[in-house]
């Protein structure tokens, strides 16, 4: 596959660190819609009803400070720039919300592997009231 045919099979959305995050959030008990067009950066999960959103950013593509994330060889004076638009589109996006009123976080793909660790982010950033409700309905049944 050349290096055109490959850039285009990548998607934007409904990549497996991003189903992963809404598998754990909806296992948790949390209701959410996706891809808000009328908000900032489409963010992957809206909680319209709690002002929150969550971006699930691959690592390469936002430029993450982790193994995963590097700058290719080739093509630098492509990728360099692209890379820095992408950052710099993030902010952007992130502080529109904040003057909306809208709480953000982001995950990043590399912290999608530590199950535990996700989960516990998700409740701590969204709060514990639907993952208590969600118990006591399963107690009920």
């Amino acid at each position: 596959m050349d290096r055109r045919a490959n850039m285009r099979a990548i998607r934007s959305k409904d990549m497996l660190p991003e189903l992963a995050v809404r598998r754990f959030a909806h296992k948790l008990g949390y209701r959410f819609r996706l891809h808000r067009k009328d908000l900032p950066g489409k963010p992957d999960l809206v909680f319209a009803g709690r002002r929150k959103v969550i971006f699930v950013h691959g690592c390469f593509w936002h430029s993450h400070d982790c193994k995963a994330a590097h700058v290719p060889k080739s093509n630098v004076d492509y990728w360099g720039p692209k890379l820095q638009r992408n950052q710099s589109r993030d902010r952007k996006n992130l502080e529109a919300l904040k003057a909306d009123g809208w709480q953000s976080l982001i995950i990043w793909e590399c912290e999608t592997r530590d199950e535990d660790a996700l989960k516990k982010r998700l409740k701590t950033f969204l709060g514990m009231a639907a993952v208590q409700a969600n118990r006591k309905r399963r107690r009920a049944h």
